[in-house]
């Protein structure tokens, strides 16, 4: 199976590709209605959240996100 995507989009969305998933705080189950795209808010402002349903554009939402390194994974 090919890993699941996932792109910080520049001053907007999340974009998430693949087999997905998508879980409420409770865990149930989000009907994606067999997409395998989705778009997640980030800027806070969608009125359809958690999807992005471009708002952010709106807005003024600027962010662009560069790639960076974690530290090391703490071992408990």
């Amino acid at each position: 199976m090919e890993k699941t995507k996932i792109t910080i989009n520049n001053n907007g969305s999340i974009k998430v590709q693949g087999d997905i998933e998508l879980l409420d705080p409770a865990g149930n189950a989000y009907d994606l209605g067999g997409r395998e795209i989705i778009t997640l808010c980030r800027c806070g402002h969608s009125a359809n959240k958690p999807f992005c349903d471009g708002s952010h554009k709106a807005n003024g939402f600027e962010h662009a996100p560069v790639a960076f390194d974690l530290p090391p994974k703490k071992v408990l």
